[in-house]
């Protein structure tokens, strides 16, 4: 310290604090050796305290005023210091200004998300932030128990301590409440003040701090559970997929059809889409194979027949290749046949489903030409 400062600070008797900050908390007036002078000017503006403290114990505190120092309005220092008829100028004590004003715009978030057991994804977990206002109320608690000896307390410098009281805090009310994730955003105000009373009453008395606002401004959910719920609302927006698909069918078919550049490809591409769309279509209730879409019924078996003629046996051959004999005459009337559901053999011109057959042989080959 120059020698000219140093006169200046003797000469001064005005004690004051022009905050030009909005994240103090705490500031001590800088004075040579902490001498007041007798008589010495007291300016507390509103939204500060002033507390003197002489060789480490808090003596008297000053709410905003203006005060001319003398041993009447120092009762407390006055007994420390042994002043019994008032004191000689100058005198030595430490004089604190405190900040009672609200420190806003404070941020607060979880470093690590919070483990959870919600009632309808099971065990997830949750992201939180918000912001916070931060307000002295005991200047003597907290002069004891953050400032020591330091020359001023920034907000800074205990934002750590009051993030992880915040999310502790979050953490535990979230556990009791047990609102389900997808029901948080309605009740953000109500924990808002729920989790504000919490933090209050452990800096209270313990730190002579308030939070006059605590604010949740989102609790969100991991990415991938983020994106999962996406799909799941766009499905359900969707409605029913199956029409839906038909729809973006048709579009597609429409844009081909309107693309002449498209050639062959951009036609074949368009029956292509039209075969799924009938298909799309068939396979729907009451459309196409049956009332309310029901499945064929299974084919009929086929039957098959047993062939006698020239004293041998033949078969068993199936309806079709046996008619087909007979048309192409390879099969006469009286060879004998026989199928499931006939009493015995029977020549094959008396049995009445192959009679019509016999009827409707193949003419012979025309003759050759000329003749």
């Amino acid at each position: 310290m120059g020698l000219f400062e140093k006169l200046s600070n003797e000469l001064i008797d005005i004690i004051e604090w022009l905050d030009d900050s909005r994240h103090t908390l705490v500031w001590r007036f800088p004075r040579y050796h902490n001498e007041i002078k007798n008589g010495a000017q007291l300016i507390v503006r509103p939204g500060q305290m002033a507390v003197f403290v002489h060789r480490g114990q808090i003596a008297d505190v000053f709410e905003p005023g203006s005060y001319t120092l003398t041993a009447d309005n120092l009762p407390i220092l006055s007994t420390l210091q042994g002043w019994k008829y008032g004191f000689n100028s100058p005198f030595r004590s430490e004089v604190y200004f405190v900040s009672t004003r609200q420190v806003t715009d404070l941020k607060w978030g979880t470093p690590n998300p919070i483990m959870l057991r919600d009632p309808d994804f099971g065990p997830i977990r949750l992201r939180a932030f918000g912001t916070y206002a931060l307000k002295a109320t005991d200047p003597k608690a907290l002069l004891q128990e953050l400032v020591g000896t330091d020359q001023e307390l920034e907000t800074d410098e205990i934002t750590e301590l009051m993030r992880a009281m915040i999310v502790s805090s979050m953490a535990d009310l979230l556990g009791k409440e047990q609102i389900a994730a997808l029901d948080l955003a309605s009740n953000y105000r109500g924990l808002s003040e729920s989790l504000r009373k919490h933090v209050a009453e452990q800096i209270d008395d313990e730190y002579g701090l308030d939070i006059p606002q605590l604010i949740i401004v989102n609790i969100s959910l991991p990415e991938e559970v983020e994106k999962a719920l996406d799909t799941r609302s766009s499905m359900g927006v969707i409605g029913d997929m199956n029409t839906f698909q038909q729809y973006q069918m048709g579009k597609a078919m429409t844009a081909a059809a309107e693309n002449p550049s498209g050639g062959g490809a951009a036609e074949g591409m368009g029956l292509g889409m039209g075969f799924a769309m009938a298909n799309k279509m068939v396979q729907q209730p009451g459309i196409g194979g049956g009332a309310f879409g029901a499945a064929p019924p299974p084919p009929p078996p086929i039957v098959q027949w047993h062939i006698y003629a020239n004293g041998k046996q033949q078969g068993p051959v199936p309806f079709d290749k046996l008619a087909g004999a007979i048309q192409s005459g390879n099969l006469e009337k009286s060879a004998h046949v026989w199928t499931a559901g006939m009493e015995g053999w029977a020549p094959a011109g008396e049995v009445p489903a192959l009679a019509a057959y016999f009827s409707n042989q193949a003419p012979p080959p025309p003759p050759p030409p000329g003749t």
